[in-house]
């Protein structure tokens, strides 16, 4: 859950075992002051999302792409086809799939988290509040936007390659 939940917000398998130790590393250290008034996954999500957040402001001050993701790297790629699809059918999925994935890059650092804790880990609303130290109203907020963004990302892409002019009052 730590590996997969870090590869999905920093974009990036590099140094993820680093990474992955940083969290446990302060999950050790914070133990003693866990109170117990959420789960301890919830309270774990919130040391993962700042371990997150440090290593892109870590690529920041490297001048380093945040993203690093290549076809290969994309863990959509691990996953088996469905076995009734064709060969253009498994690869247009697997390029939308990608598309998915580079577009989910380009959000905002907390867009992307929101995004990632709800609909790939799962988290509840009250969930990710907590982990980001904001109000449910604003996760809410956050969520909508980010799925607007990346909607309208990924048709903005779709039509580019298609060739298609692009709407903008969508």
């Amino acid at each position: 859950m730590v590996f997969g939940t870090l590869i999905r917000l920093t974009g990036s398998r590099e140094h993820i075992d680093d990474l992955a130790q940083e969290v446990f590393l302060r999950l050790y250290r914070a133990l003693p002051a866990f109170r117990g008034e959420s789960l301890l996954s919830t309270y774990l999500y919130r040391i993962i999302a700042n371990v997150a957040q440090d290593e892109w402001k870590r690529r920041r001050r490297e001048d380093r792409p945040l993203v690093s993701f290549s076809e290969e790297e994309s863990e959509w790629e691990d996953r088996l086809p469905h076995p009734g699809a064709n060969a253009e059918q498994q690869f247009a999925e697997k390029q939308f799939q990608y598309s998915v994935e580079q577009q989910l890059q380009e959000l905002s650092p907390v867009e992307r988290t929101v995004l990632v804790l709800y609909h790939q880990e799962e988290r509840t609303y009250e969930q990710i509040a907590y982990v980001l130290s904001v109000p449910i109203g604003t996760v809410r907020t956050h969520l909508h936007r980010s799925r607007k963004k990346l909607r309208e990302a990924i048709l903005k892409r779709q039509n580019n390659e298609r060739g298609v002019p692009c709407e903008t009052n969508r």
